[in-house]
């Protein structure tokens, strides 16, 4: 089955199943043949069947028979248990590449896309809908087409041995996908509500995680189980709605199917009483009757699957849809000095009033310029906008000259280390932490960096010293000792720019002082641009500005 030819599924979900589909298409095409060629062997029993009921009857040619009978079975199983392994490692498969493709594209979006969702929401996207969609694909959708085959099959040697009996059915399978497609329309809503609300599951159990230790202060974690067990229970009367509806398809479809055999097998028997119907031939009927109901109710119930599988899809080519962050010119300075210029520079963030406001700054080559102002007045964005995080709404921003919309961005990154207010860390050692810019550094390297950043004294104390584990966002560090390897994971870089957002934020005095001679001497020969409101850090500029929303002017 073609991707175009699934119902009611629109560019971006087609997509989506296009993309996840293309890499193992000769696995799913040599999977749909092994499939097809055991919907052959299974159509094959009914009719060796009647064979055997004949001969056995007859007491004459029985043993042929029973080896037919016997080869098709082992055949079947067979070819049963090599489909299982080839879908099992064609899902698998499916999965990780497609989650991995899923994680790059998330990366390379902007950092307002990232801020305007709750982490929760994307880990989800990264893993149970990813997972429901392997799964659907290359499993549940690789075997549409021998379902079909053996429901026509069965089919057309039904209308060969009883035509005038098997009519009826052929007539009444049509209308039956019919109605099929009308329920899925009522469906495929419930399945976009399942993958949103498996989503939010995944977001508040994450936040509710990350905000244990304010909950256990606020005494609130019991308001926080309350609010998760909400969405359990909204989870679960979803999940309970579509599973009545999948659970209630096939084995309806089943029961008709059934009744109609039975129905033929009443008209039958007056076939059987004139003559007219042989024995075997009433019973390759009646098993081809059974046989019939099977994948019927099979593909009744992929329909249903196919509603919560498309609701994942949705939610995925949503995702897919966004823009990565521009990338930037190809172009780079011959000579890289480290000078800075905003000029006419305006920014808002979405939905908000302007943060700033035709801004002009200039910060020369070596110097030194601290940014003060009060919360709110852009600090942080000037940052912001310096590391292309994002882009001014108006005016430019020029790194030695071009406007950095000009440089490629992972190049411009590389020349800028970035100590952020808030320290990032990842759960691993402290060298590790430290080299995170540069992980091919020699631990030579990662110490000075860190003996620069007056760090190492600490470092050593520790049991395992830079193998020390940091833990979740180095909570076994204290906010001194954090922003400490932040700067030294800069000095690593050896960058001509250095940006330093508040980075004395979590020191006493005495720390501050450490950190002060720390920078006086990791400073040298950078173009640092510094927003603080620390007295002891504002004496390391060369120039104070204050940030109002006035602009920019000289601190007296």
């Amino acid at each position: 089955m073609r991707i175009e030819d699934l119902p009611s599924a629109d560019a971006e979900v087609r997509g989506v199943f296009a993309g996840l589909l293309r890499p193992h298409a000769a696995t799913l095409v040599f999977t749909a043949c092994l499939l097809l060629a055991q919907s052959l062997a299974m159509l094959g029993l009914p009719w060796a069947a009647g064979r055997l009921s004949a001969a056995l009857l007859s007491a004459q040619g029985v043993a042929p028979w029973l080896w037919m009978v016997f080869g098709l079975v082992a055949v079947q199983a067979g070819l049963s248990w090599w489909v299982a392994v080839r879908m099992q490692d064609t899902a698998t498969g499916m999965v990780a590449e497609g989650s991995g493709r899923l994680f790059a594209h998330v990366q390379a979006l902007p950092l307002p896309w990232h801020q305007a969702r709750r982490r929760g929401d994307i880990l989800a996207l990264l893993t149970e809908d990813i997972e429901r969609l392997g799964w659907f694909l290359s499993s549940t959708l690789a075997s549409v087409l021998p379902l079909l085959l053996t429901c026509v099959g069965a089919l057309g040697m039904m209308l060969w041995i009883a035509p005038a009996l098997a009519l009826p059915v052929a007539v009444l399978v049509p209308a039956g996908w019919l109605w099929f497609k009308l329920l899925g329309r009522r469906l495929r809503p419930l399945g976009r509500q399942l993958a949103e609300a498996y989503a939010q599951r995944a977001a508040q159990a994450e936040e509710a995680l990350s905000l244990l230790p304010l909950a256990k202060a606020y005494v609130a974690t019991l308001r926080s189980e309350h609010r998760f067990r909400g969405q359990l229970a909204l989870v679960r009367a979803l999940e309970r709605r579509l599973g009545r509806w999948e659970a209630a398809i096939p084995p309806l479809v089943r029961l008709v199917a059934s009744a109609l055999v039975l129905a033929l097998l009443w008209l039958a028997a007056g076939r059987v009483a004139a003559g007219t119907l042989v024995a075997a031939d009433i019973v390759s009927l009646l098993l081809y009757g059974l046989l019939l109901a099977q994948p019927v109710g099979e593909l009744a119930g992929v329909w249903g699957q196919w509603q919560s599988a498309r609701g994942a899809a949705e939610r995925i080519a949503q995702a897919l849809a966004e823009a990565p962050e521009a990338q930037g010119g190809t172009s780079v300075p011959s000579v890289v000095r480290g000078e800075i210029a905003f000029e006419a520079v305006s920014f808002a963030y979405p939905g908000g009033d302007p943060v700033l406001q035709r801004l002009d700054l200039r910060i020369r080559a070596g110097e030194t310029v601290a940014v003060t102002g009060v919360n709110g007045a852009g600090k942080s964005t000037l940052l912001h906008l310096l590391l292309r995080f994002a882009d001014p709404d108006a005016g430019r921003v020029l790194f030695d000259g071009t406007d950095l919309r000009g440089l490629p961005l992972d190049w411009l990154r590389s020349r800028i280390g970035w100590v952020p207010q808030r320290v990032l860390l990842a759960n691993a050692s402290i060298g590790e932490n430290i080299a995170y810019g540069r992980p091919g550094a020699r631990q030579a390297e990662i110490e000075a960096a860190a003996t620069l950043a007056r760090a190492d004294r600490f470092i050593t104390a520790l049991p395992g010293g830079y193998a020390a584990a940091v833990g979740d966002d180095g909570v076994r560090l204290s906010g001194g000792q954090r922003q400490r390897i932040a700067l030294a994971r800069a000095l690593l870089l050896d960058p001509p720019v250095l940006v330093l957002d508040e980075a004395t934020a979590m020191f006493d005095p005495e720390g501050e002082a450490e950190f002060v001679a720390a920078c006086r001497d990791g400073l040298r020969r950078r173009t640092v641009l510094l927003v603080t409101h620390r007295p002891a850090t504002l004496a390391l500029a060369d120039r104070v500005l204050v940030l109002g929303r006035g602009g920019l002017r000289e601190a007296v």
